[in-house]
């Protein structure tokens, strides 16, 4: 008997570890207090299996084990009340007592698991709770969420209709609808994807073929940054270079109305080319390494502009890249500008930008490749994607890349401030071309502190990169500093323009310069032309009497 007792009080001892102190309902002690003290809670459960109603307790459940009675220990721990306060001797001499702490009747997380009934677990002295199985739908997919069934019945429609022939496949002239009416993608992205699905160069896309790389391989989910990233990209690349482009220009020139007058001129439908997959690098390609990646893409407007690209007839109305008019100016300036027509500027073709507006000291910066290493490999030279990076810094200062630019030429040191003194060592030609020009001069201090009023930044001994983002006057401190010509304009500044920039703010400085310029060289070409037309009709007028 005596054996039999100590192997079932040695067996509850070594299960005490799963007892829940609550249960107890000690009113002597702090639930709190049991939950931190485990061994609190054996040596309270060991002085309760001293206790003379528990030897009473477990000699009536052996004599019934050994009858073949049921033993039901629950009845018998309600009868004898274990877990109430009234028949457990106090632990504390009588009076000594502290207080209980008062229970709420709702409300409490404690109170709502004392009401759970402890004779339908089994066990008063455990609680088991069957962990509820939430079923996560999956959210992340490698290749893009499938399509929804809907979605692919009507893409399949479309695709039986357009593919609906005797070869059950297109060739290349007859893609451009399956690029507008299916991919809605721009249409001079046609001939790209067709060359991206025919990967063995048969001349032809079956029907079968294309579903299987636009519906299959959830193309047909995707955003049109992600499609158009997809189509350009190479195998096996993680981002886009500018080769990827010449293929979406080359159908551009082929196919837009308002460059049908380039078709026969294939060297300035090259040029054109270039300057627009330039602009493109220049304002999207922030990283400035030549790898144009999907996020870059998704954050630029390039998609917006192409899109717009393909719904305007007259090319000019796309100022974001695209615009004729833009390459024009460019083309010109750099032609201008390069009188051996090598296609390449030195510092002394440089300095003449803008009837000498720049000083010496920011060329020098320039082609110390201070703001971007040059894409010509002859030494002291610029090529032509430098000079279309030098001229949309220098006429739009208010864009990010301008800012950056701009910003390493004058930081002398390269800390990524700029002091003082590196401003004063540009400001002080600015301050010697003034008295040249008999100019009333500003001098630096004067200066220093209209630059501070103007961009306040966060300290006055130097100025961030950060500051000048946060600040839209920001472009005119490197005016004040390297551009006479636009810092006298910026001191006298014409109302009339003011007010016209305030009229139409879409106009980006870049807009308003490249208009004002084609029009000024659209207006000389007229002039030469005529001069040209009379000079022919006074040569004919001379030899007609011979």
């Amino acid at each position: 008997m005596s054996l039999s007792i100590k192997i079932m009080e040695i067996d509850t001892v070594e299960d005490v570890t799963c007892l829940d102190p609550e249960l107890l309902q000690l009113p002597e002690v702090s639930p709190f207090a049991l939950k931190t003290s485990p061994q609190l809670v054996e040596d309270l459960f060991s002085q309760w299996l001293s206790l003379p109603e528990t030897g009473l307790l477990v000699k009536s459940l052996i004599d019934d084990a050994k009858a073949g009675a049921t033993v039901n220990a629950s009845p018998n721990f309600s009868n004898v009340n274990v877990f109430g306060s009234n028949s457990l001797p106090s632990m504390f001499p009588i009076g000594n007592a502290p207080p209980l702490s008062p229970r709420s009747s709702s409300g409490s997380p404690r109170t709502s698991k004392q009401k759970s009934s402890p004779s339908a677990l089994g066990s008063p002295l455990k609680l088991v709770s069957e962990p509820m199985q939430e079923v996560i739908p999956q959210f992340y997919f490698q290749n893009g969420p499938p399509p929804t069934k809907e979605l692919k019945e009507q893409c399949l429609s479309k695709i039986n209709h357009l593919f609906n022939n005797p070869l059950n496949g297109l060739q290349i002239d007859e893609f451009k609808t399956v690029t507008k009416e299916v991919c809605k993608l721009p249409s001079f992205l046609s001939s790209a994807l067709f060359r991206k699905i025919d990967v063995d160069c048969a001349g032809i896309v079956a029907r079968d073929t294309f579903i299987k790389y636009w519906v299959d391989g959830n193309m047909l989910t995707m955003d049109i940054a992600t499609q158009i990233f997809e189509i350009l990209k190479r195998p096996g690349r993680k981002h886009l270079t500018q080769v990827d482009f010449k293929p979406l220009l080359r159908e551009l020139l082929a196919t837009h109305p308002g460059l049908e007058f380039l078709r026969n001129t294939s060297e300035f439908q090259d040029r054109y080319a270039e300057t627009v997959i330039y602009r493109i690098f220049y304002h999207i390609n922030r990283s400035g390494n030549g790898c144009l990646t999907l996020r870059e893409l998704k954050r630029g407007n390039l998609v917006a502009a192409m899109q717009h690209a393909d719904d305007e007839e007259d090319i000019n109305k796309v100022l974001r890249y695209f615009s004729y008019e833009h390459f024009y100016v460019i083309y010109c300036k750099f032609w201008e500008l390069d009188t051996d027509h090598d296609f390449f500027i030195d510092r002394e073709n440089l300095i003449r930008y803008g009837n000498h507006a720049l000083t010496y000291r920011i060329v020098d910066r320039i082609f110390s490749l201070a703001p971007r290493k040059f894409s010509s490999e002859v030494e002291g030279k610029m090529g032509y994607e430098d000079f279309v990076y030098f001229m949309l810094s220098e006429e739009d200062k208010s864009s990010e890349p301008s800012l950056e630019y701009w910003f390493k030429c004058i930081d002398l040191d390269g800390n990524g401030v700029l002091t003082p003194n590196e401003m004063q060592f540009f400001y002080e030609e600015q301050l010697h071309r003034m008295e040249c020009l008999t100019q009333e001069p500003v001098l630096f201090e004067d200066i220093l502190c209209q630059i501070v009023d103007m961009i306040a930044p966060e300290r006055e001994d130097c100025v961030t990169l950060r500051d000048l983002k946060r600040c839209k006057l920001s472009g005119n401190v490197f005016n004040i500093l390297f551009n006479l010509n636009k810092f006298m304009a910026f001191e006298t500044r014409d109302p009339f323009l003011i007010r016209q920039e305030r009229e139409d703010p879409s106009l980006t400085e870049w807009d308003r310069f490249a208009h004002r310029e084609y029009i000024r060289l659209s207006m000389e070409e007229d002039v030469g032309d005529a001069s040209n037309e009379s000079a022919e009709v006074w040569d004919e007028s001379l030899e007609a009497p011979f």
